[in-house]
């Protein structure tokens, strides 16, 4: 007999200050393995949402008739499936008109899941579970949505948040520089227009991840909404993050983007502020560094003020 459905309430941060509630439930399906696997939306409609994997084969479209329903329009009626074969799971196209991607690389052919892939089908991301601590896994992979952003892998605003809050009273209390950066990326709706929201989406990925390696350990760096991140410099004087943040201006205006064959120029604008007395929320703080990233805009974009 099939297992009943689970059904559990979980709630995330959205941008801004809501928080929404996802119902997650189990599919109501046959096992045909020793160890159990399933997939969890960690970016999409459904954020946080599982489905166990136990049939031959599982479907994913906006067609209602799929075993994931994904309702966003970049998405085929029947775009992918997950299967078994030979005690291997496997994720396959179905003739999409937008592609899959398996660890942001298209799915030309059938191609083997291990636990952790990523899997992307149109303007969501699913992460592939597979093992006997699934469970774990699954947990795991909940704690990170609450303080992870799920397309770029980097902190989210919730986290960012927090973190300056925390910065801004060890600052005061030992009377060190704190220093913040607010960046967003030039003409990003443009890009969206011309070459399509997936390319925004890669173009949001590809940056974060490419500036990821630069910030250190004690550093934040999140994503704050949209186009726009920040990063939180202790310890660090106006100067120094000044010089930190011209070399991400570079590192961002050299960089090859190429989305389907089509390279796409990418530069982003960057606001910098240091932290002073009658900052008294993290709010305050932001506003200042957002001042500084408008007057670099207003300049003409592709700059850093502050």
């Amino acid at each position: 007999m099939a297992p009943a459905e689970a059904v559990v309430l979980a709630s995330f941060p959205m941008a801004g200050d809501e928080t929404r509630v996802t119902k997650i439930s189990t599919l109501n399906v046959h096992a045909h393995r020793s160890t159990e696997c399933c997939l969890v939306q960690i970016h999409g409609p459904e954020l946080g949402k599982k489905y166990l994997i136990e049939d031959a084969e599982l479907t994913i479209g906006r067609d209602q008739h799929n075993h994931v329903v994904v309702d966003l329009d970049n998405v085929s009626r029947r775009h992918a499936r997950i299967l078994g074969r030979g005690g291997k799971m496997l994720v396959e196209d179905l003739g999409s008109t937008n592609g899959t991607f398996l660890n942001d690389q298209e799915v030309l052919q059938a191609s083997p899941l291990r636990s952790g892939d990523l899997v992307k089908v149109g303007g969501s991301i699913f992460k592939f579970l597979d093992g006997d601590n699934i469970e774990t896994q699954y947990h795991e992979t909940i704690y990170t949505l609450t303080i992870a952003d799920g397309l770029t892998g980097i902190n989210n605003k919730r986290y960012f948040l927090e973190y300056l809050e925390k910065e801004m009273g060890r600052s005061t209390r030992y009377q060190r520089s704190l220093t913040l950066m607010m960046f967003d990326i030039d003409h990003f709706k443009q890009i969206n227009d011309v070459h399509g929201h997936l390319a925004g989406d890669y173009v949001l990925r590809e940056l974060a991840q490419s500036i990821k390696r630069l910030v250190r350990r004690e550093q934040c760096f999140a994503r704050y909404g949209g186009e726009e991140f920040a990063i939180v410099l202790p310890e660090d004087g106006p100067e120094k993050a000044s010089l930190f943040a011209e070399k991400i201006r570079r590192l961002v205006e050299g960089k090859s983007f190429v989305y389907d064959d089509k390279e796409i120029p990418v530069t982003i604008s960057i606001g910098v502020a240091e932290q002073t007395p009658d900052m008294l929320e993290p709010t305050h703080f932001i506003k200042v560094a957002d001042a500084n990233l408008y007057k670099a805009k207003k300049s003409g974009r592709n700059r850093v003020v502050g």
